[in-house]
């Protein structure tokens, strides 16, 4: 076995959270690494009625047998990360990258003051951008240097790439979604850096020719939080007669609803690589679909839509999400791959 490496497709919020953590429970990886940003991205993981959103530790944390790793291109705030530790009880399993850049107090004071990104661009207020312009500036603190991580530290990549030498399976996964990528998403009103799987996997220290699938998450009805351009955007009342209310994991501000963007879709498909696709939110869409677990149960109105994201995307449709609970997933990957 290899890597599967799992993105957002849209601008974040997809359910990325709940297809990681039913990956990791059927796939059993003895590693689970997280690239991305930093703690500006929350991952919302729903266990037998409990909610967990975590902003540093991976969402797979939720599957107890697996390493959890934060790769060196990530941002790390040491005040987040070590009480998601004690929070989550991972003390023996959580590792950061001894290269990550550090966030430190003054980075989110500027982050919050600053009219461009508070005001303008609408930035989580976590720090980040600051962050990042420090580690461009190669004057950002790294976790080597912060004596509470010092039982944390490791090489990400080395235990990575040894534990794909040895034939196990790595599960790789992004934070944010592929329209806020600095590159390639709404400019300016996007994240600091790209957040594609190709970023994700630098930022975790593994090769393409180690990786063996990009599963893009997208969600049946897309979402954003905070400004910037949204093509298909519904009015907020259409959006309640819909049942769909929403906030964001770590700013709990409300999220705006859009429906489905297939020019979007099939871009971001083609940029990531996507070898499969995993769709959430298919019980929004139709509410007789909540908690199905077998595609021959959803109603003609869900697989019309399915087929047609397939279309649009021209990857297949591996993982449904039917609702928030882990169990509540339709899996094909036997059938289609």
């Amino acid at each position: 076995m290899t890597a599967t490496i799992v993105v957002g497709g849209f601008w974040g919020d997809e359910g990325k959270g709940k297809i990681i953590a039913h990956i990791a429970y059927s796939d059993k990886p003895v590693i689970i690494t997280r690239g991305g940003v930093g703690p500006n991205a929350g991952h919302t993981v729903e266990v037998e009625g409990k909610k967990f959103g975590v902003r540093m530790i991976p969402s797979g944390f939720v599957y107890p047998e697996a390493k959890l790793l934060i790769g060196a291109g990530v941002l790390v705030n040491p005040e987040v990360f070590l009480k998601e530790v004690e929070l989550l009880n991972v003390r023996d399993r959580a590792k950061v990258d001894y290269r990550c850049a550090i966030i430190e107090p003054k980075h989110i004071e500027e982050d919050k003051s600053s009219e461009h990104l508070k005001g303008k661009i609408g930035s989580t207020g976590t720090g980040c951008g600051p962050a990042n312009r420090d580690r461009v500036m190669r004057v950002a603190k790294q976790a080597k240097d912060i004596e509470e991580l010092a039982e944390f530290l490791t090489d990400v990549p080395l235990e990575i790439n040894d534990a794909v030498d040895r034939g196990e399976f790595v599960l790789v996964e992004g934070s944010q979604g592929f329209a806020l990528s600095l590159y390639y998403g709404t400019y300016p009103y996007v994240t600091s850096k790209d957040t594609t799987a190709s970023a994700i996997a630098s930022d975790v220290g593994i090769g393409p020719t180690k990786v063996d699938d990009v599963i893009v998450v997208f969600k049946t009805f897309p979402t954003r939080v905070g400004a910037g351009p949204f093509p298909t955007e519904m009015p907020q009342e259409e959006a309640e007669k819909l049942g769909i209310i929403e906030y964001g994991t770590v700013t709990g501000r409300r999220r705006r609803i859009g429906y489905w963007d297939s020019e979007l879709a099939r871009y971001s498909a083609m940029v990531n690589g996507a070898t499969q696709v995993a769709l959430t939110g298919i019980d929004k869409l139709d509410k007789e679909c909540y908690g199905v677990t077998e595609w021959e149960k959803l109603t003609p109105k869900a697989k019309e839509f399915i087929e047609k994201v397939e279309e649009d995307v021209r990857v297949p449709v591996t993982l449904i999400s039917t609702g928030p609970e882990l169990n509540q997933i339709i899996d094909l990957r036997n059938e289609k791959l």
